[in-house]
């Protein structure tokens, strides 16, 4: 019977994933991710290259899931940063992954800077069509918007990105989650005449 390599791929990706969020790059053990993924270590390497390249697509792969569970509306940035929220509380140890790349691959990029570029434009536009507020350059409006979004999750509360959103209870969440999305609406909603 053939092999099916997409499958054998996946698995991979998904235990590095794990592996990635729970120990870094410099933590993680291939072996582990072969092991969790019933598969020969020889075939990460086969594969994605070294360790480092397996975490630049585990990374890619997560901000592309995150990016169509989660589509941009410059219509309803609030919306937006709850939508973050939500998908965050689901998957904590995105958070975890983020903060490894963070501290041990800071130069790797994949699609956050098109992506990030697209919604400030986004943004800009929007700014002249007296949509969104103009009291921000259009790039800093969204990177505090998707600060807003995460802020629960770096905050002292929540200190462990892996935990976080599991262990708050369902009021505490709501009131969270209403946070985030006033504070997006906040910076986001234009001045009307007379404000």
């Amino acid at each position: 019977m053939p092999r099916d390599s997409s499958a054998t791929k996946t698995r991979l990706l998904d235990a590095a994933f794990t592996e990635f969020a729970a120990y870094g790059i410099a933590g993680a053990r291939v072996d582990r991710i072969a092991e969790a993924a019933a598969a020969n270590k020889r075939l990460i390497y086969a594969y994605f290259g070294n360790k480092e390249q397996l975490f630049d697509e585990v990374l890619r792969r997560a901000m592309a899931a995150g990016a169509e569970s989660v589509p941009f509306d410059v219509e309803d940035l609030p919306g937006y940063a709850g939508a973050i929220f939500d998908h965050l509380v689901a998957r904590p140890d995105l958070m975890r992954l983020r903060l490894w790349k963070l501290l041990e691959r800071p130069s790797a990029t994949g699609l956050e800077p098109d992506a990030f570029r697209s919604k400030a434009a986004e943004v800009a536009e929007a700014q002249l069509r007296g949509e969104v507020a103009r009291e921000m350059e259009p790039d800093d409006l969204l990177t505090m918007v998707l600060a807003a979004a995460q802020a629960w999750f770096w905050a002292a509360e929540g200190a462990d990105p892996g935990e976080a959103g599991r262990s708050w209870s369902p009021p505490r969440l709501a009131l969270h989650r209403s946070a985030v999305v006033e504070a997006a609406r906040r910076m986001s909603e234009p001045k009307r005449d007379g404000e």
